[in-house]
C-alpha cells in the first residue's frame, strides 16, 4: 500500500483551512485518513502552520511520500531538512499579539466623553420658537 502525506481541505468556500494527513494514495482528497499530523491555515496572516514533528518523522521514515504542497510546508517547518540531515531553515514568523485599541490609545482618547451631538435637532428648534412666541404674546 502506497502511503501519502497530503492536505485534507476543510472550511467554507472562500476561507479554506487544511489538515495535514497520512492517507492511502488511492483515497480521495477529503476521504478517510490513517492519521492527522498537522494543521495549515493559509488565510491567517501570517499563515498558521502546526506539524507534529515526531509523527511526520516517523511517517517519512517508513516511506510515506509527501505531496508537493505538503513538501513545501515540511520545508518551512524544518521537518524535511531534519529527515534528510540538512541544516535547519530560519524560524517561522509568529503573529504578534494585537493590542485592544492601538489607534485610540495612541491618540490619547478618553472614554469619559458621552458622544453628544454638536448640532441641535430641528424639531427642538421649532418647539423652542413656538414656545418663545407664545410667551411673548401672553406678556
Amino acid at each position: 500500500m502506497a502511503v501519502k502525506i497530503k492536505l485534507k481541505r476543510l472550511g467554507k468556500i472562500r476561507s479554506p483551512h487544511y489538515r495535514i494527513v497520512v492517507a492511502d494514495s488511492r483515497t480521495r482528497r477529503d476521504g478517510r485518513a490513517i492519521e492527522e499530523i498537522g494543521l495549515y491555515h493559509p488565510v491567517q496572516n501570517p499563515s498558521r502552520i502546526e506539524v507534529d514533528t515526531d509523527r511526520a518523522q516517523y511517517w517519512l521514515g517508513v516511506g510515506a511520500q509527501p505531496t508537493e504542497p505538503v513538501l513545501a510546508i515540511l520545508k518551512l517547518t524544518g521537518d524535511w531538512q531534519k529527515f534528510k540531515g540538512l541544516p535547519a531553515p530560519a524560524p517561522l514568523l509568529v503573529a504578534a499579539p494585537k493590542a485592544a485599541r492601538p489607534v485610540f490609545d495612541a491618540l490619547g482618547g478618553d472614554d469619559s466623553s458621552k458622544g453628544e451631538a454638536i448640532t441641535q435637532k430641528k424639531k427642538a428648534d421649532k418647539k423652542d420658537e413656538a414656545a418663545a412666541e407664545s410667551e411673548s404674546t401672553e406678556a
